[in-house]
């Protein structure tokens, strides 16, 4: 209240001041109100910050849930799988061939009663049917019939869903050590680029400039992609670039102060990344239409941005409203 007062000061509260202390009175109102409006932001900013660690934690738990609803299912569906069994028709009919028929009521069980007549051509399909019955059981467990489980597309389709977010991408900052142009190939550059291991790690890219202004400068590294062989250059990692509407780019760069190796993640999707991206999977193609620089010039995933922790966020130099590739 005090300095809800302090900031919206009355008449006789400006004039006590004043009173109190003519010469610096206006000064000592000031300072008090943008006291009052920094102590405001910083409160605010706290806020934030709460409701910031409190939607990761709610974000943690539904995924927790999710995972166990998932193995729920996926439980009873290969228990209800388990008890679907069927006996095939071929087998059927064959066994209501081998199957004596019941004898009519009131008639003597003793007395056989004659089959009709049949055709040929009858014959020659029981005979047919009755070889397709003992293929049946030659191929299950003897003296029954083979019995096989219907198939159940949900489990498959349900296993084949695996999380898509970019935490299960590893992108790390890297500097390029050296830049050369491909012996096979005049449109792709070769680059050595240490990502903090013990040895530097072979880039092959293309349409890049081999300027030396390159040579020295930090990038962000995709460094869990599987290695490939481009023209006989082992590649073992994908250097990222800003690619404009009229086919300019640019290297996309890490906040200052980063060193090789540094981690590059995403506040809103924490988690550890693929050891190596299954081609299967298609994670990177997948996740590659979000990845764009925004009219600030930040790289972001979906709004959310490309983070150094303690350190900032990645960057385009010069470059906005672009895509990530």
């Amino acid at each position: 209240v005090f300095y809800a007062s302090l900031v919206f000061p009355s008449r006789s509260l400006a004039a006590a001041l004043m009173k109190f202390d003519p010469e610096d009175g206006e000064q000592i109102v000031e300072y008090f109100n943008t006291h009052v409006l920094l102590s405001r932001e910083k409160a605010l900013l706290q806020a934030s910050v709460r409701d910031q660690k409190k939607l990761l934690v709610e974000n943690g738990k539904l995924k927790n849930d999710i995972q166990q609803l998932r193995v729920q299912l996926q439980d009873k569906q290969r228990r209800r799988t388990g008890l679907n069994f069927y006996i095939p028709q071929d087998a059927q009919r064959h066994y209501a061939l081998l199957a004596p028929a019941p004898p009519p009521v009131g008639a003597s069980a003793a007395v056989p009663t004659n089959p009709p007549p049949s055709s040929s051509h009858d014959r020659r399909d029981r005979q047919n049917r009755r070889r397709r019955g003992e293929r049946k059981v030659k191929k299950g467990a003897p003296h029954c019939f083979s019995l096989s489980a219907r198939p159940n597309s949900g489990a498959l389709s349900l296993e084949a869903e695996p999380c898509i977010d970019p935490s299960r991408l590893d992108l790390r900052v890297g500097r390029i050590l050296s830049i050369r142009r491909h012996r096979l190939a005049e449109t792709m550059s070769v680059q050595e680029v240490d990502v903090g291991e013990s040895t530097p790690r072979t880039v092959v890219k293309v349409h890049i400039s081999l300027s030396m202004q390159l040579q020295g400068r930090l990038a962000v590294l995709l460094c869990n992609v599987k290695a490939c062989q481009l023209r006989g250059v082992v590649s073992q990692a994908r250097l990222l670039c800003c690619y404009s509407s009229n086919d300019c780019s640019e290297l996309l760069i890490p906040p200052a102060g980063s060193n090789p190796g540094d981690r590059v993640t995403f506040l809103n999707y924490p988690g550890e990344p693929d050891k190596e991206l299954q081609a299967k999977q298609r994670v990177w193609e997948l996740l590659q239409p979000d990845l764009q620089v925004d009219s600030r010039g930040v790289a972001t995933f979906k709004g959310c941005g490309f983070e150094v922790k303690g350190k900032g966020l990645c960057r385009a130099p010069s470059l906005t409203n672009c895509i990530i590739r």
